[in-house]
């Protein structure tokens, strides 16, 4: 395994702004023996492989092992350049099957747009391996780990089938569609500079650009009425004068079932600037100040299915099962005294946007204007373990 780990380091560029590595082993829990900010040469990865020593212990827990590689090493104060697009490589040696499920992990390194690369021994589980990996090509197995360098091509030769995608992953990753929907009934008059104000605070933490973030706004009581959509304005200072100018809508009926349907049909579409189908996120904030008159299931149910992500902010007026039912997960439902108070929420809700699963299932585009990065130019991630 430490000869496979050498063998790869060696056709890597490292240092401080190309290639970063880290090494992993993992038995029941996982130990990282040097983080992606640790080495900046390929002489002192290399010398720190040559000086790894078997951890050992029982039993094998990969989807703990994945977890915690996820939370403790794909991160910004660990070296991760995840967010400034640069490729997010893992490659896992699995000796046998996880004593532990695989699957939650699994999913959530994907959702990230991290590639994996599973490795097996004879001993391994040849689906569990293909659950693990990006995609079911990226697993491999050998008989045992002395024939590790019979896959040294396949591996360098998938890593480069990767690359491509990566810079429509990072896009996916830094673009979201986020489309807020205002309760304007008579009942949120004299709130809705507060709301307002709201907006424009969750605005100002955008990347909004054509190719970033798009807003869209939309009032409704009885009825919607869209402010702008999601192609309307392609700049924040546009957007927040745009907000800025807004005039409350008025109404004594909330519908918001309605509403939701209506956003599914005229909002969440190609048309007016989603770009759901490219595997972007959309997501919805809602703000109501009360029940609603119609029932909101059918509507809510569908925008799931669609894959939108709602987050739902009530008032002490709002019906907080309701709330919950409309919301993407019952987390993402969020109440306040008044809407005066809406000052206490973006925080919750900002990092509830940063945590989005994104799409990985949009084929990738062709374009000859994307960048490509040099197949190694990557973060090389290699838990190691041992029977």
């Amino acid at each position: 395994m430490r000869d496979f780990v050498e063998r790869v380091v060696e056709k890597l560029s490292v240092g401080e702004n190309k290639d970063r590595v880290s090494v992993v082993q993992y038995s029941r829990e996982a130990e990282v023996h040097f983080s992606l900010n640790t080495h900046r040469t390929r002489e002192d990865v290399m010398d720190a492989v040559r000086g790894l020593r078997h951890r050992g212990g029982r039993p094998l827990n990969t989807g703990a092992a994945l977890q915690y590689v996820m939370d403790n090493v794909f991160t910004n104060s660990t070296g991760s350049r995840r967010l400034q697009g640069v490729p997010q490589i893992l490659i896992l040696l699995a000796g046998g099957r996880s004593f532990d499920n695989v699957d939650t992990s699994a999913s959530a390194l994907k959702q990230r747009g991290i590639f994996v690369f599973a490795i097996g021994s004879r001993t391994s589980d040849s689906r569990e391996l293909q659950r693990l990996s990006f995609e079911p090509s990226y697993a491999l197995s050998v008989s045992d780990f002395s024939g590790l360098d019979t896959v040294q091509e396949q591996i360098s030769s998938l890593m480069s089938t990767a690359a491509p995608k990566v810079g429509f992953l990072h896009r996916i990753l830094t673009s979201r569609d986020v489309v807020f929907l205002l309760d304007a009934t008579d009942a949120t008059r004299s709130d809705f500079p507060a709301v307002q104000d709201f907006v424009q605070r969750v605005v100002e933490t955008l990347l909004v650009d054509e190719k970033k973030d798009r807003v869209s706004v939309v009032q409704y009581s009885r009825d919607p009425a869209v402010q702008f959509y999601l192609n309307t304005y392609m700049t924040k200072d546009e957007i927040l004068n745009a907000v800025r100018n807004l005039r409350h809508k008025g109404g004594r009926s909330l519908n918001t079932g309605a509403a939701l349907q209506y956003l599914r049909e005229n909002v969440f579409t190609a048309s007016s600037g989603s770009r759901r189908l490219e595997g972007v996120p959309q997501v919805l904030i809602l703000l109501s100040s009360g029940r609603s008159a119609d029932s909101v299931d059918a509507p809510a149910s569908a925008l799931k299915q669609m894959g939108i992500l709602t987050f739902a902010v009530g008032s002490r007026g709002s019906d907080s099962r309701e709330l919950q039912r409309i919301s993407h997960k019952p987390t993402s439902a969020f109440t306040v005294a008044e809407f005066t108070d809406l000052s206490s929420v973006p925080q919750q809700l900002l990092a509830s946007l940063e945590a989005l699963p994104i799409d990985v299932t949009p084929e990738t585009p062709t374009d000859s204007g994307t960048s490509i990065m040099q197949p190694f130019r990557c973060h090389s991630r290699t838990p190691f373990t041992s029977l």
